[in-house]
């Protein structure tokens, strides 16, 4: 009973530290992957897409975590 006024009082449970830290993980592995990609690429290709190299990591950052 105590569970349930604590969920009611503070609304939804937030996830655990774990879930939490898999997430970020997860997250910084895909904004590794996305960097080194975007590295790869040749100035043409990244002129096409109309990034400068000067701007790929914040590209990557971006589309990972969002602005």
């Amino acid at each position: 009973m105590a569970t349930n006024a604590i969920h009611a009082e503070f609304g939804t449970p937030r996830p655990g530290l774990f879930a939490r830290l898999s997430g970020a993980i997860s997250d910084y592995r895909l904004y590794r992957r996305t960097l080194a990609e975007l590295e790869g690429l040749s100035n043409r290709d990244l002129r096409d897409l109309g990034i400068s190299r000067f701007a790929v990591r914040q590209v990557a950052y971006d589309s990972v975590y969002g602005n």
